[in-house]
């Protein structure tokens, strides 16, 4: 691997993870993001999904919020701990188990649950226009609330308060 690293053949991205330089107009070549590594490292597992993006990041790629996280929060099959911080380059990944084990059919609905869960804590947006993004998702995703009552169970009974108050709760909008 030094070989390869030394000749320019490999870039070493971090501890343990390297990757075959593309050509580029730059001499170094180009690098691969840390949205890939995670990707490849923690929401992938042989072709599987076993994990998923939350917190603000997630509020974040819905416009529920502008704050760009400098962490990243990932749930994933792959935590051996309810929550860790692990550094990946410069950036921390903070790793939580997920409530359920995460597969390719459940991951957005799971995803949602999280959101809403901390709906309060993540979003600066309210009233119609919360309610309209987050449709907005449940609709590109194919998302009901028949799909979401089956992980209700394995949540805090927060989440039936936030789901009420954001107006998701069975279609009934307050």
């Amino acid at each position: 691997m030094k070989k390869l690293t030394d000749a320019g053949r490999l870039k070493r991205y971090d501890t343990g993870i390297y990757y075959i330089p593309k050509k580029s107009v730059f001499q170094s070549g180009s690098q691969i993001s840390r949205d890939r590594v995670i990707e490849l490292k923690y929401l992938e597992a042989e072709g599987q999904r076993c994990g998923y993006i939350s917190g603000v990041m997630f509020a974040n790629q819905l416009g529920l919020t502008k704050q760009v996280p400098v962490n990243c929060e990932v749930v994933t099959n792959k935590a051996t701990n309810d929550y860790r911080e692990v550094k990946l380059a410069s950036s921390t990944v903070i790793l939580r188990r997920p409530r359920v084990k995460v597969t390719e059919e459940n991951y957005r609905q799971l995803q949602l649950l999280d959101l809403i869960k901390e709906i309060d804590f993540y979003s600066e947006k309210d009233g119609d226009e919360r309610l309209e993004r987050l449709t907005a998702y449940m609709n590109a995703c194919k998302i009901s609330f028949e799909d979401l009552k089956e992980y209700l169970p394995y949540y805090p009974d927060k989440i039936y308060k936030n789901m009420y108050e954001v107006g998701l709760l069975n279609g009934v909008s307050v």
